[in-house]
C-alpha cells in the first residue's frame, strides 16, 4: 500500500512537471537541435516591400536581407511579399503573415501614414515592427526604424544641382521640382531638405521654381507626363530638374528627349539604379543619390534576428519621432555621385560592377569618364 502511495505521488510531481514545462514552452523562437547537437533558432520573419517601380527593391534590399538572415538563422523562413504601390494590397499582405505566425515583422511601408494600422495590428499579437527605409507614422508598434538620413538625401540633390547650374554659368535658372509620392515620408524629407537649399536662392532671385509636381506612388509614367507639363507651360525653357529618384528622372528625361531638348539640362536622382548609372555615364543624368543598401538590408535582418532571440539591439544610436514614440532608429550616410565618382562608390562597393555598367553601347563612354 506504501509502495503504490509512493509511485502516485511520484506520478503527480512526473506530470506536474511536464505541464509546466508546456505552459513555458511557447516564445518568439523555437529552437531545434542542429547538426552539431546545440539548439539552433528557427522562426519566421515577414518582409513587406512597397512597389516594383524602384528596382532596388528586388535586386537589392530582398536578396541582401534574405541572405543575411539565411546566415544569421538557416532554419527561419522569411515571408515575402511585395505591394505593388498599393497600400491596400500590403495591409492584406501583413494580415496574411501575421495569421501565418510570423514572429517578427520588416515592414517598408507603400503609405506612410496608413502603414500604422498594419504596425497597431502586429503589437496586438505581440509582434515587433521594423520600419524599413521609410518611417511608420503614427503608430506606437514600432519597435525600430532604419534607413538613411533622408533630409540630407535632398540636401545634397539641390546642391548638386544647384552648383553644376553654377558651372554652367546659369543666373537666375528655371528649374522644375519633380518630388515623390505624397503617400511617402520619405519623400516628403527629401523635398523638405531640397527646400532648404533651394528656398533662400528663391528668396534673393537666385533661382526659380517654375513648376513643382508630387509624383503618385513615385510611378516614372507620372513624372513623364508631369515633365511634359512643366515643358508645355514653360516653352521647352528649363534650365535644370529636381527629381527624386532615378525613376522619375528617368520620367522627366523621357519627356525632355521627345520634346527635342538637346542638351538635357542636368537632373538629379536617387538610388544609383542600373539605368541612371548608365545615363549618367553618357551625360543624359547629372547625379544620382547612392545609399549602400547592402548595410541598410543587413542591418535590418540583424535586428529581426535580435528581435527573434529576444537578444540587445547595439546600433540604434538615434531616435526619429513618429508622432506617436521617438522609435530608436539606425540612419546610415548617403552619397552624391556623379561621373566623377562612380568608381569610387559604386563600382568599389560592388554594388554594380564594370561589365554590368560598361556593356555594348556604354563602353566608350566608360572609358571617357575613366571606367575600364
Amino acid at each position: 500500500m506504501q509502495a503504490r502511495k509512493r509511485f502516485s505521488f511520484m506520478l503527480v510531481v512526473v506530470l506536474a512537471s511536464l505541464i509546466i514545462a508546456a505552459c513555458g514552452a511557447e516564445t518568439p523562437a523555437t529552437t531545434a537541435p542542429s547538426a552539431s547537437g546545440a539548439a539552433a533558432v528557427s522562426g519566421k520573419i515577414s518582409l513587406l516591400l512597397p512597389d516594383t517601380d524602384t528596382t532596388r527593391y528586388e535586386t537589392a534590399d530582398r536578396p541582401y536581407f534574405e541572405a543575411k538572415m539565411k546566415q544569421l538563422c538557416p532554419t527561419c523562413e522569411v515571408i515575402y511579399n511585395n505591394a505593388n504601390a498599393d497600400a491596400s494590397l500590403q495591409l492584406q499582405q501583413a494580415e496574411a503573415a501575421l495569421t501565418n505566425g510570423v514572429q517578427v515583422m520588416v515592414l517598408d511601408p507603400v503609405d506612410s501614414a496608413a502603414a500604422a494600422i498594419i504596425a497597431d495590428k502586429a503589437k496586438a499579437q505581440g509582434v515587433p515592427v521594423i520600419s524599413y527605409d521609410r518611417l511608420i507614422l503614427n503608430s506606437d508598434g514600432v519597435s525600430y526604424y532604419i534607413s538613411f538620413d533622408n533630409e540630407q538625401v535632398g540636401k545634397l540633390q539641390a546642391q548638386s544641382l544647384v552648383d553644376e547650374l553654377a558651372r554652367l554659368g546659369k543666373t537666375n535658372p528655371q528649374i522644375v521640382m519633380i518630388n515623390g509620392s505624397p503617400t511617402d515620408n520619405n519623400a516628403a524629407l527629401f523635398k523638405k531638405g531640397a527646400h532648404s537649399i533651394f528656398d533662400p536662392l528663391v528668396a534673393a532671385g537666385k533661382l526659380t521654381i517654375v513648376k513643382e509636381y508630387d509624383t503618385p506612388g513615385w510611378s516614372p509614367d507620372e513624372a513623364q507626363n508631369e515633365m511634359q507639363q512643366a515643358l508645355t507651360a514653360m516653352g521647352n525653357k528649363v534650365d535644370g530638374v529636381y527629381a527624386a529618384n532615378d525613376g522619375t528622372g528617368g520620367g522627366a528625361i523621357a519627356a525632355m528627349k521627345s520634346a527635342g531638348l538637346n542638351p538635357l539640362p542636368p537632373i538629379t536622382g536617387q538610388d544609383a539604379e542600373l539605368a541612371a548609372v548608365q545615363r549618367i555615364i553618357v551625360g543624359e543624368q547629372y547625379m544620382t543619390v547612392y545609399k549602400a543598401i547592402k548595410p541598410e538590408a543587413e542591418a535590418a535582418a540583424e535586428i529581426a534576428y535580435a528581435l527573434l532571440t529576444k537578444t540587445p539591439v547595439n546600433n540604434a544610436s538615434s531616435k526619429v519621432a513618429n508622432g506617436k514614440l521617438d522609435v530608436p532608429s539606425v540612419l546610415l550616410t548617403p552619397l552624391a555621385v556623379t561621373s566623377a565618382n562612380i568608381g569610387d562608390t559604386i563600382v568599389k562597393d560592388a554594388f554594380w560592377s564594370l561589365e554590368q555598367i560598361c556593356t555594348g553601347d556604354f563602353a566608350a563612354a566608360c572609358a571617357t569618364v575613366g571606367l575600364k
